[in-house]
């Protein structure tokens, strides 16, 4: 089992200095809201079965780096598999994040409908958003090479600038298979039909 932890990023052009990327035991464990494990299986046209489970989520809220009032900021933690029952593909975990909105029921696909900002997820990321808006931030994608993956999450600081009311997140899991599935020269190709999968976790807030 592969276990990958996010890599460095840089979002809007603006990454947030927040410290150690871990959280040490028994250092604001106790502060952290837990929320709720989940899990989905999609099945393609060719019968190909995607499982996504999401275990051990959590998030905690803090003071924004901002420190003017107009911003927020959590960290959240959470351990996030894949298990293909044939064929390869790739796994990415991101969040969705919203000023003053409710993103309960917003969707973000594969195709990052909703607008990524750019790059990947670190330990820390800043997000500058007004009211109303909402931003995709998307991870790194972990190959499925042998039909199952992990990704694990550890104290991953979110903090949203410029946000005069209250904001919150949810974590996304998004995982696309298919036999003989290839993202050489960034075309996606198959040897069978492809199956998407998203797994959505339950929005938490940012204060």
């Amino acid at each position: 089992m592969r276990k990958n932890l996010m890599r460095s990023a840089v979002v809007a052009a603006s990454v947030a200095a927040i410290g150690a990327t871990s959280l040490i035991a028994g250092s604001g464990a106790a502060d952290a809201a837990r929320l709720p494990n989940g899990a989905k299986t999609t099945t393609g046209i060719d019968g190909q079965k995607v499982t996504i489970k999401r275990t051990g989520e959590s998030a905690r809220t803090m003071p924004s780096v901002a420190n003017n009032g107009a911003g927020r900021a959590a960290a959240v933690s959470g351990t996030y598999r894949a298990n293909l029952s044939k064929g390869t593909g790739a796994m990415s975990v991101g969040y969705l994040v919203g000023c003053q909105i409710d993103i309960t029921g917003l969707k973000g696909g594969l195709n990052g409908s909703l607008g990524i900002s750019g790059g990947s997820l670190a330990g820390s990321v800043s997000v500058p958003l007004n009211p109303g808006q909402v931003a995709f931030i998307k991870g790194d994608n972990l190959t499925l090479k042998k039909g199952k993956g992990t990704i694990m999450v550890d104290s991953f600081h979110i903090n949203v600038e410029q946000c005069g009311g209250y904001a919150s997140a949810r974590s996304v899991v998004q995982v696309i298979a298919a036999d003989g599935f290839s993202t050489e020269d960034d075309e996606l190709s198959g040897d069978s039909g492809f199956v998407q999968s998203t797994l959505y976790g339950r929005p938490f807030s940012l204060g």
